[in-house]
């Protein structure tokens, strides 16, 4: 059957084949729009500091090896993952020598995913890792942090894993699938972090000492199968978490293969951790965030679907009434972190190219 796709690039598995969507460099297509950073490989996740110094997570584009077996391959490591900051108009390195896998023969990339700060000034990275962590044994021992959340004191450049996603995978396998994890989306929070693992179907909480517990477990759905027959398993592939105005989480899906048009969800969790739909008809969404209006911005990182061929994304809003406005779609490229400050909404543009990623200022009136 259709194993879930827990990445967020350009390789997609259909069956036994690989589609590669096509890539074109990025930028700023609107007038209004201002582009905040540039250069940077594979941008994914977006954070604030409350002096609101801007960090961004880079994915990297992986390395020479060793490589290690992948369901669409292989990935290869290199410690090419980075968070760059980006304070008074000037961008800067803060963070290298991070974990980064690229998916041979693609674009493709795994590495560092999202990051998160508290009041205190830390710093906090998902490692991401799109694979079974029990072959991290196989990596040097700087690749062996993917897949775990890490907190630095920007920007100091030094680190330390918070806690080990890939080996509570191992350990407690939320959602019972094959084992397989793949820190995303990431929220800092006073009483501890949040972590959507994508490659798990789970969103984990993180409290002191790195102690981790299941917040919510993602449900498979029936889907028709593209290629006819019976219907067939997609897999959630949770990608963002943040909280909402009334303090309940909420979870934005990717969806797994086949990433049908329309079939993501925004999940709501609230106490005793059911997800409940609080607002579906979403295409690959790949980060969410609430503006100071209340509203819901949902952005996807392929408009049309994964399978159309068509890398262009997608900033919707959802009102408190349910009225959706695509605030931008022309111009965002496989667009992948989202966050908004000060009536701009702050988009990762191009998360799948090297050297080219870039983020930009959307104005939202």
């Amino acid at each position: 059957m259709f194993r879930r796709l827990t990445v967020i690039g350009t390789a997609l598995m259909t069956g036994a084949s690989l589609v590669a969507l096509p890539v074109v460099p990025a930028g700023a297509q609107s007038t209004s729009w201002q582009v905040i950073a540039s250069g940077l490989d594979s941008p994914r996740g977006l954070g604030f500091a409350p002096n609101g110094t801007l960090y961004v997570a880079e994915a990297g584009v992986g390395g020479a090896g060793p490589c290690i077996p992948h369901p669409l391959g292989q990935i290869c490591y290199g410690a090419t993952g980075a968070v760059t900051e980006v304070k008074r108009g000037h961008q800067t390195r803060v963070l290298t020598g991070l974990p980064s896998f690229g998916l041979q023969g693609t674009d493709e990339v795994f590495g560092p995913s999202d990051v998160g700060l508290n009041g205190t000034g830390n710093l906090y990275v998902t490692l991401g890792l799109g694979d079974d962590p029990g072959l991290r044994s196989q990596l040097p021992p700087n690749g062996q942090l993917a897949g775990t959340l890490i907190r630095a004191k920007a920007p100091k450049g030094t680190f330390k894993v918070v806690a080990d996603i890939g080996a509570y995978e191992l350990s407690a396998n939320p959602d019972g699938g094959l084992p397989d994890t793949n820190p995303q989306g990431l929220l800092v929070t006073k009483g501890g972090q949040v972590v959507a693992d994508a490659g798990g179907n789970s969103l984990l909480g993180v409290r002191s000492h790195g102690r981790i517990s299941t917040l919510a477990v993602f449900p498979t759905r029936l889907v028709p199968n593209p290629f006819g027959g019976p219907d067939i398993p997609m897999q959630a592939v949770p990608t963002t978490v943040t909280r909402g105005p009334d303090g309940a989480l909420y979870v934005g899906q990717l969806t797994g293969f086949p990433f049908p048009v329309g079939g993501a969800n925004v999940y709501r969790i609230g106490p005793g951790g059911q997800p409940q739909v609080a607002a579906g008809g979403f295409t690959n969404i790949i980060d969410i965030a609430f503006g100071p209006d209340n509203a819901l911005y949902v952005l996807e990182i392929a408009h049309n679907g994964l399978l159309s061929g068509d890398p262009t994304g997608a900033l919707i809003r959802v009102g408190e009434n349910g009225a959706r406005t695509v605030i931008a779609s022309e111009g965002l490229t496989m667009p992948t972190g989202l966050a908004i400050r000060n009536g701009n909404a702050y988009v990762s543009n191009c998360g799948v190219c090297a050297d080219v990623g870039e983020v930009i200022a959307i104005p939202l009136h």
